[in-house]
């Protein structure tokens, strides 16, 4: 009877001591995550909820809110920017992502044949995805000129004919805001470099034997292998397309013609230029659920096109 309580005065004493232990591992994980969730919970999940109740109120910086419910959003429905600026940032966003996905895997694919001075052009390829924001607008600005700029110079110069005013024609300002970002494809090339050396080199070895063309190898084993991080890509580019801001706000000028007005530069001005921070909430949230439709659409899609090798193993 003695020897059964002290087993049992032990076993209690052991699962205290475990439970003391765990006890301090979560404490110590919690204090060395604090930095990220302080963080997280000053600078987003704050800011979300604050724009949440801002949506239904009105609010002009200068005064306390104002709560006035749904008026926000049945005024989006009669403003006719609202479906404008979402139409034209939707076409950016189609002219851009696609594109720039080809771009980025072709000049990956590029950069990863081993060929003397390819870090150099690896390196050239990717310095104008890390330039400033500010810096890439002044140098596409120059370009775009349709004076002294480079692009109308080489027309002249090639073909004798005088170029557009691109950022201020309404036929081309959506067309130039287009091709001015596929000089940041780089940032998207050293994904996919990434993915491209992470693929088996018997699988082309073994196709090879097997007489498979160039062209055979790249489409039975590059592009699915590589279909995961095309997929990374195209949700990433997709999200960033829909929030473009300050390059297009840069170049046209604030955004003062419509046709090049995207849905983020006609909030901004909104907010900060009318001061209407309620309405401006609104739009914000309209943009997050088109976004997330969006996005929910592409990860519906990728179970027909996006290849996995482990759940194909799983499989068999």
């Amino acid at each position: 009877m003695t020897q059964a309580m002290g087993d049992a005065r032990q076993a209690r004493a052991a699962s205290a001591m475990r439970g003391r232990r765990h006890l301090k591992e979560t404490l110590e994980g919690y204090l060395w995550a604090s930095p990220w969730i302080i963080g997280f919970v000053v600078f987003i999940a704050a800011p979300m909820l604050a724009s949440i109740y801002l949506s239904f109120a009105d609010y002009d910086m200068a005064n306390p809110p104002r709560f006035i419910g749904l008026d926000n959003f049945t005024e989006l429905l009669g403003d006719r920017l609202i479906l404008k600026t979402l139409i034209i940032t939707t076409f950016f966003a189609l002219g851009t992502v696609p594109t720039g996905l080809l771009m980025g895997l072709i000049l990956a694919i590029v950069v990863n044949m081993n060929v003397r001075g390819v870090t150099f052009w690896r390196t050239v390829y990717y310095l104008p995805a890390v330039m400033p924001a500010v810096a890439y607008a002044q140098l596409w600005g120059w370009m775009f000129n349709r004076d002294f700029g480079l692009i109308n110079a080489a027309l002249r110069w090639l073909f004798g004919i005088q170029g557009p005013a691109w950022l201020t024609d309404e036929r081309w300002i959506l067309p130039s805001l287009i091709f001015m970002t596929f000089w940041g494809v780089g940032g998207s090339m050293i994904i996919n470099l990434a993915g491209l050396q992470s693929i088996p080199t018997h699988l082309y070895e073994a196709a090879a034997i097997d007489g498979a063309t160039g062209w055979n190898r790249f489409w039975s084993i590059t592009v699915p292998m590589m279909s995961p991080v095309i997929f990374f890509n195209l949700v990433i580019g997709l999200i960033s397309a829909m929030q473009a801001f300050t390059i297009i706000f840069l170049l046209t000028n604030s955004g003062q013609r419509e046709d090049g007005m995207t849905f983020m530069i006609y909030l901004y001005k909104n907010a900060f230029g009318a001061l209407r921070m309620g309405y401006a909430s609104a739009m914000a949230w309209v943009l997050f659920a088109y976004i997330l439709i969006l996005t929910l659409f592409v990860f519906r899609s990728a179970t027909s096109w996006v290849y996995y090798e482990g759940q194909l193993q799983n499989t068999r």
